[in-house]
């Protein structure tokens, strides 16, 4: 039996590392910041990719693979690039380990096997990519390369935590090459409009769709597009973000096309990418001091029918018209599961199901066969009802567009009630500290205000809101000009 999660008034932060590792999603590995993703926390982020995969495949997008080791060299050939994301790379210097003469039993580098050039495991995958493409473009007919590929990357992070900001974690991301930057430009809108319609339709998780400032764009990029998302402790968490790269890594690797004008140009290009990070969205945005609460669209179980028996031929009259239930579910795409384990009680397996978030629970005994019915029970919301089974699977189906959809709408609301238009810096701190979410406020433009704010308050701008309107006012800090507000917010 799981132990009593902490609730999350008392330590949000304590209550989320809790539950990643009671409901059974992921546990930390020997390896220092690195994680295991348990097989139901695994099954979740399978559903995820599978979405998100036929997604990209329908936007014109293939599947590859490149190296995990980039060289020194190439990683270096992208200046700002190479230098954002220095000091996060793993380094393989050396090939082969030798017996250590002076600790038997023990082994050692083998000094004498030190590679010509050092290998950076990949944070990110563009160098390697980029002069991979060098062969692969020569004319406007090769145009557009529209490439994505699901891997894993390493960034050496020094504080860790499940999901959120792990050493490993997997991902995709995407690498496109056109011959126009219109092109560029429009399939990085068109990449994070993706994104959002898989928060919002999948994950049931309302987001706003912006610009970064320059300090906070892609090492790399002329222009980075994002999706923020709030949590239910006030802060914000990215939770993908597409980049404009212009011609930065074409120039640094020479990848050239003819135009149909037969003219010699550098292509431009775009990168996008959502993590195992969106885990940690998912789990922050739904769940409550029971558990995990899941989106029917993600939930790898969205219904689970437990038994209720004295005995065996109880249990036998019982599973044959469970056997019906979970054929006619599987028949309208709900994926079902018969709890039928001898190992535990079913006080228990109701306990399990609730903290792994489960939408729908049934249970069904012997006196409900007598009464035709069953009981269902919503995770959402924590509610019983008695359902005929003549109704049942009608029933089923239709929750489960209902709990989709209450779960998003109730995450929208606390989002809009945690937006909160700012004039003064005295307000700015108090809301920061008292209400948390996001500040609506003028900045004026300048990465020293920027830094500054962040210093004071270690707010960040989020993101300049694609839908933000114009609106001529002061900054918040510095009382300079400003024509458009800015989200500012704590975040992950």
């Amino acid at each position: 039996m799981s132990k009593k999660l902490t609730s999350r008034a008392e330590n949000y932060s304590k209550w989320y590392n809790e539950l990643v590792v009671e409901a059974d999603l992921a546990e930390n590995s020997a390896v220092r910041g690195c994680m295991v993703i348990k097989p139901y926390g695994f099954a979740i982020w399978e559903k995820m990719q599978a979405e998100l995969d036929r997604m990209f495949k329908e936007t014109g997008h293939q599947n590859a693979y490149f190296p995990l080791f980039v060289p020194k060299s190439l990683f270096e050939a992208e200046e700002k690039n190479a230098e954002g994301f220095a000091k996060e790379c793993a380094v393989v210097t050396h090939y082969r380990l030798q017996n250590d003469p002076d600790r038997p039993g023990k082994l050692r580098v083998d000094p004498k096997a030190k590679l010509e050039e050092e290998l950076v495991v990949r944070p990110t995958s563009e160098a390697i990519i980029w002069n991979t493409y060098k062969g692969w473009i020569q004319s406007y007919r090769d145009l557009p390369l529209l490439i994505n590929q699901w891997a894993n990357v390493v960034r050496w992070e020094m504080r860790t935590r499940l999901f959120l900001r792990t050493a490993e974690f997997l991902w995709q991301e995407g690498h496109t090459a056109h011959a126009t930057k219109k092109e560029a430009v429009a399939e990085a809108e068109l990449m994070n409009n993706v994104y959002a319609t898989f928060a919002e339709n999948f994950m049931a998780i309302p987001v706003i769709q912006g610009l970064k400032t320059e300090s906070e764009r892609f090492a790399g990029a002329d222009e980075t597009y994002c999706i923020e998302a709030l949590m239910q402790d006030g802060k914000a968490l990215q939770a993908g973000t597409s980049h404009f790269l212009g011609q930065n890594f074409a120039k640094a690797f020479d990848v050239k096309f003819t135009s149909k004008e037969g003219k010699q140009d550098y292509v431009w290009a775009t990168s996008w990418g959502v993590s195992t990070r969106l885990m940690g969205a998912l789990i922050m945005t739904h769940s409550d001091d029971k558990g995990l609460v899941l989106p029917p669209n993600l939930a790898p179980n969205q219904v689970v029918i437990v038994p209720i028996y004295k005995n065996e031929e109880q249990l036998e009259a019982i599973t044959d018209v469970v056997n019906g239930i979970m054929k006619d579910l599987r028949s309208k795409n709900i994926s079902v599961k018969y709890d039928n384990r001898d190992t535990f009680r079913p006080g228990a397996k109701f306990a399990q199901h609730e903290l792994q978030g489960v939408p729908l629970r049934i249970a069904i005994g012997a006196r409900d066969l007598e009464n035709g019915t069953v009981e269902l029970a919503r995770r959402d919301t924590l509610t019983k009802e008695v359902v005929s089974l003549d109704s049942l699977i009608e029933k089923v189906e239709g929750l489960m567009t209902e709990i989709q959809d209450t779960l998003f709408k109730k995450a929208l609301d606390f989002r809009n009630a945690h937006i909160t238009e700012v004039d003064t810096f005295e307000e700015f701190k108090e809301v920061l500290e008292t209400k948390g979410g996001f500040i609506s406020a003028h900045w004026d433009g300048t990465a020293e205000t920027e830094d500054k704010i962040k210093e004071l308050t270690k707010a960040t701008i989020r993101c300049i809101p694609l839908d933000g309107k114009p609106e001529n006012g002061a900054c918040v800090f510095t009382g300079a000009t400003s024509k458009q507000r800015v989200l500012f917010a704590k975040a992950y």
